[in-house]
Order: C-alpha cells, then sequence, then structure tokens
C-alpha cells in the first residue's frame, strides 16, 4: 500500500512538471537569446500533490463524519480548513467547478493536453458522491463551505420556485460545455464569483456579485450551490444512486426539526393522502411524460440551433473577422488592438474566413445538443412537480443533500443514547 502511494506522488510530481514548459517559446526579432538553462515554478509540483492529498483526506473526513459518525463538528472543521487553504492559500484554482471544462475538451480533441491534477480535482469528488453523496459539498469545497459558515437564518423558498432555480445549474453546465469545446472560453472560470473574494481582489462587479451571494447565504442556505454551480448539477446524478447513503436516524418520530433546520430544502416531508391510480391511467400519464419531454428535447434543439450564428460571435475570431470585413468595406482610421495585431502579422482574410467557418460549423452542433439537454432538463423538472411519492416519514433528497450534517443535533432520536 506504502509503496502504491509513493509511486501515485512520484507520478503525480512527474505530471506536474512536464506541463510546466508544454507551450512554444515565442520567436523575438529583437536578436533575443534565451539562456541555456530553464526553470519551472519551484514547488508548483510539490503543491499540487498536497492539494491532492488535501482533497481525499477532508473528503474521507467528510464521509465519516456524516455517514458513520453522523455528527456535524468535523464538517464545520473541514470547511474552515478548506477556505483557508483551498481558499485563500491556494486562491480557489485548481477548482473542481472549473475543471468541467477541460475535461469536456479533452474528450473532444485528442491533441489537447489535460494535467493530471485537474482530472483527479474533477473524478475524485464525483467517485466519493458515488459512494457517499456529496460530501465535497459538505465542507471541502471552498465556495460551498464559505456559504455554510455565514449561513445563520433560513427562509424556505417555494418548492415551485426552488424547482425553477434548480434548472439553471444545468443551463450553465450546457453552456460552459459548449462554449469549452468551441474554444470560446472558460466561462466558469470568468464568471467565478468567490475567487475575488479569495485573491482579494479582481474585477469589481464579479466581488460584488460574490458579496452578495453571500450575504444571500445568511439568510438561505447556499444560493450558489443550489441555483448556479454546474459540477453541484453532477455530483447530485451521482449522489442519487450513492452506496452508503446519509440517514438523519433510524426511528423517525416525524417531528418536523430536521425539515426545519436543513439549509437547503433537501428533506421530504411525508406525504401519505395519494389515491392510488388504475393501470390504465398510469400507463397513459407515463405516454404523457415520453411525449412531453420528447417535445420539450424538440423544442430545446430547434431553438437552440436557430441562434448558433449569435452564439459563436462569442468566439474571438468570429468578433475579428466581422471587424475585418468591416474594415475592408469601410478602412477605419483608428483601427482597434485586434485589428492592428490581425494586419500587423499578415494576416490573411481566407485563412481566417476558413477558421470562422469552422468554429460556426461546430456551434451548429453544438448549440442543438445544448439545446436538446436544457429542453430535457426543462421536461424532467415540469414531470418532477407533478410526481409524489408515497413517504410515511421524512426522507432525504439524496440529489439536493449537501451532507452538511446540520439535521443531526436537531433530531432528538440522536440525543437518545443506546
Amino acid at each position: 500500500m506504502k509503496r502504491a502511494l509513493l509511486f501515485l506522488l512520484f507520478a503525480l510530481c512527474t505530471l506536474s512538471v512536464s506541463a510546466q514548459n508544454r507551450f512554444p517559446k515565442p520567436d523575438f526579432e529583437s536578436g533575443y537569446q534565451y539562456p541555456e538553462e530553464h526553470y519551472i515554478v519551484p514547488g508548483e509540483a510539490f503543491w499540487s500533490v498536497v492539494d491532492i492529498f488535501m482533497l481525499i483526506a477532508m473528503m474521507s473526513i467528510a464521509a465519516w463524519a456524516v455517514i458513520r459518525k453522523r455528527s456535524r463538528t468535523p464538517v464545520i472543521a473541514i470547511s474552515l480548513a478548506s477556505v483557508l487553504y483551498f481558499g485563500f492559500f491556494r486562491y480557489g484554482c485548481v477548482c473542481s467547478i472549473g475543471s468541467v471544462q477541460n475535461v469536456a475538451i479533452a474528450l473532444t480533441d485528442s491533441t489537447y493536453v489535460i494535467p493530471l491534477t485537474v482530472v483527479l480535482f474533477f473524478a475524485l469528488p464525483l467517485f466519493f458522491a458515488l459512494l457517499f453523496g456529496r460530501v465535497f459539498c459538505s465542507g471541502v469545497c471552498p465556495f460551498g463551505a464559505l456559504q455554510d459558515l455565514v449561513n445563520i437564518k433560513n427562509y424556505r423558498l417555494s418548492k415551485i420556485l426552488t424547482k425553477t432555480l434548480g434548472i439553471l445549474p444545468w443551463i450553465y453546465l450546457a453552456f460552459a460545455v459548449m462554449f469549452a469545446v468551441t474554444r470560446s472560453g472558460f466561462i466558469i472560470c470568468r464568471f467565478d464569483p468567490f475567487v475575488g473574494i479569495f485573491r482579494l481582489g479582481g474585477e469589481t462587479a464579479l466581488i460584488i456579485f460574490g458579496v452578495l451571494l453571500l450575504i444571500a447565504s445568511l439568510f438561505t442556505g447556499r444560493p450558489f450551490c443550489r441555483f448556479i454551480c454546474p459540477y453541484g448539477a453532477l455530483l447530485s446524478l451521482f449522489s442519487r444512486i450513492s452506496v452508503w447513503k446519509i440517514n438523519i436516524t433510524a426511528n423517525c418520530i416525524n417531528c418536523q426539526l430536521c425539515h426545519n433546520s436543513c439549509p437547503v430544502d433537501a428533506i421530504m416531508p411525508p406525504y401519505e393522502n395519494r389515491v392510488k391510480e388504475s393501470r390504465a391511467k398510469g400507463v397513459k400519464r407515463i405516454l404523457n411524460y415520453f411525449v412531453l419531454l420528447l417535445f420539450m428535447t424538440a423544442l430545446g434543439t430547434f431553438l437552440m440551433r436557430m441562434t448558433s450564428d449569435t452564439l459563436s460571435r462569442v468566439n474571438k475570431n468570429v468578433r475579428l473577422y466581422e471587424m475585418v470585413l468591416q474594415n475592408e468595406i469601410k478602412p477605419q482610421e483608428m483601427q482597434s488592438l485586434d485589428l492592428q495585431a490581425f494586419y500587423g502579422q499578415g494576416g490573411s482574410v481566407e485563412v481566417l474566413k476558413h477558421e470562422v467557418d469552422r468554429i460556426k460549423s461546430e456551434f451548429n452542433v453544438w448549440s442543438a445538443i445544448s439545446g436538446g439537454f436544457i429542453g430535457l432538463v426543462i421536461g424532467l423538472t415540469l414531470i418532477s412537480l407533478s410526481v409524489k411519492r408515497t413517504r410515511k416519514t421524512y426522507e432525504i433528497d439524496r440529489a439536493g443533500c449537501v451532507n452538511c450534517g446540520r439535521c443531526f443535533s436537531y433530531c432528538p432520536q440522536n440525543l437518545i443514547k443506546p
């Protein structure tokens, strides 16, 4: 076991070191000569190993705390450690949330080199979610931990509003993947609301947005995690089928205290008033749901495909091509920096047009895929609003539960010693 761990650490160091200098050197025209010796940033490989170690250790402790111990105290300690280490010390990067974009490119472009650290930050929380639920969200993610630590009051949102806002992370995920695979930008990293807070500087608008999210977190549980985070949406899928599931108590007495204490409204109340329907009516309802899903998927595909040309303008080469065409028709006396760089490097309009045609062709495909995916999510959400399953006691919504452990201390059954 020790030899395997040593081998893993050595592999991480090797891959991190090799990833530092994978880009070609710039070709200077001034006659500058590179020195014979080149050095990577010292210590970066070491800190990559520490990051992975901290990630695994924190998720393991969180899983033990909520599955075995049923205690929130270790989760609070992990949250504080995560905010200090992954947040302020490591500036919120490498980030599991943003790694979605790197993985999307790697799966669609064989020439893209993705660092092993990024792969592990993407895969390990999903693996732990498959085993223990969303323990990464409990306090290991610095974004979720920061929101959880400032939460002092929970005003419950309506079910319809919660379900509607819950669609946003899936929409965000679809657009993030589309813009990543078309090399148009990493919007998750670009519009990160908490990195500016952790780095104590950045774009004013994003810092204000992050502060507003923290203010909202005072009165409702984790608004970013529930209604924005695209990685949380992926974790919810794996958490639905987790092997070891979180359990508040073995003897629920329906006192409602756990339901009231949950900051993310992930504890479902009993529902025993459902009238059993006939077999024919049940089959008809399922067929109606199937037709609804097909319709919403087709509608989403059509609408997004119609906007693919507009969406492609997010790509800098598409915008540059439009500026070049305008300049060719009516030359500008004061050219933008992009135009100056294009003409200064002897850019060819024909080559640029060929590149833009390729980009727009990719957007035609990915916008349709994204639209169909969004339509499917909306259809499933509408179905979930109409489906009510019989429950005799309070039960945890595995997909929505972030394993924060707040409900444990509120349950009077947990205070009874065997």
